[in-house]
C-alpha cells in the first residue's frame, strides 16, 4: 500500500513537470511567433513610410496640403499585387493611422483586395494611399469588411500645389484614392475593393484589435508601441499635425 501511494505521488509529480514544461514550451513558441510578426509589420510600416514620404517630398506632384490637413485617417498599401485584372488577388497588406490631437495613432494593420481598377499597362505592383476625410468614413472602415464604393464615396485624388482644379466629388467624398505604379502618381477611382482588418496582427504586435488601436478615446502611447511600427506615424506627423 505504502509503495503504491509512492507510486502515485511521484507519477502525479512527474505529470505535473510535464504540464509545466509543455505549457512553457506553448508560451515560448508563442513568444517567438509573435517576435516574427512584429517584425514583419515593422518592415511594413517601414515601407508605407517609405512610401509616403518619396511621394509627399515632390511637392508638385505630392498630396495638397490641404487635403491632407483635413483628413482624418491615413491608409498606405505598399507594393499591392495585381492578378489579371483584380487588386489584391495575391494580397495586398497595408497600415491605416488616425489623426489624434499632437499627432497620428499607431498604425493598425489591414488587407487589401478585390476589384478592378484599371491600372497602368505592364503594372506589376502598385502603391495605394487612401485618405479618409471625416468620421463617418471611419466608422465604416471600423466595421469588419468595408467596401470603396459601397459604404464610403470614393473619389480619384487631386495632386499638385493647386487645388483650384478640384470637382465638387473630389471636395465632398469620404474618401480620396491615389495610387503610384512606374513611377506614376495619380488620383484614382477605386470601387468593389474591399478593406478588412487583420486583426491576428493587429492582436500580435499590440493586444488589441484594429476598432481599439483607432479609437479617438483610447489612444496608444507610441511609448507603448513597437519601436519599428512608430515610423509611420512619426513620418506622417512631419508632413501634417493638428495642434
Amino acid at each position: 500500500m505504502h509503495s503504491t501511494i509512492k507510486f502515485v505521488e511521484k507519477f502525479s509529480c512527474g505529470l505535473f513537470l510535464l504540464i509545466l514544461a509543455l505549457a512553457a514550451a506553448s508560451a515560448a513558441q508563442a513568444q517567438g511567433k509573435n517576435e516574427k510578426k512584429i517584425a514583419a509589420k515593422a518592415e511594413e510600416s517601414q515601407k508605407a513610410s517609405d512610401v509616403f514620404t518619396e511621394i509627399m517630398n515632390v511637392p508638385d506632384k505630392a498630396i495638397p496640403q490641404r487635403l491632407l490637413d483635413k483628413a482624418e485617417a491615413i491608409a498606405v498599401f505598399p507594393g499591392v499585387v495585381k492578378g489579371g485584372f483584380i487588386v489584391g488577388a495575391r494580397g495586398g497588406h497595408g497600415v491605416i493611422s488616425r489623426r489624434v490631437r499632437g499627432g497620428w495613432t499607431p498604425p493598425a494593420f489591414f488587407n487589401l483586395g478585390g476589384g478592378s481598377v484599371g491600372l497602368p499597362i505592364g503594372a506589376s505592383k502598385t502603391d495605394f494611399i487612401l485618405l479618409f476625410m471625416n468620421t463617418g468614413a471611419l466608422e465604416g472602415l471600423l466595421k469588419d469588411k468595408f467596401e470603396i464604393g459601397g459604404e464610403g464615396s470614393v473619389a480619384a485624388g487631386p495632386v499638385g500645389r493647386s487645388t483650384s482644379a478640384s470637382t465638387d466629388a473630389q471636395l465632398k467624398a469620404q474618401i480620396l484614392s491615389y495610387s503610384r505604379s512606374k513611377g506614376l502618381f495619380a488620383g484614382l477611382e477605386l470601387k468593389g475593393v474591399v478593406i478588412d482588418p487583420d486583426n491576428d496582427d493587429n492582436t500580435a504586435v499590440y493586444g488589441k484589435k484594429a476598432a481599439e488601436i483607432l479609437s479617438p478615446t483610447q489612444t496608444l502611447p507610441l511609448a507603448q508601441v513597437p519601436a519599428g511600427v512608430r515610423i509611420f506615424p512619426r513620418t506622417l506627423a512631419r508632413y501634417s499635425t493638428r495642434k
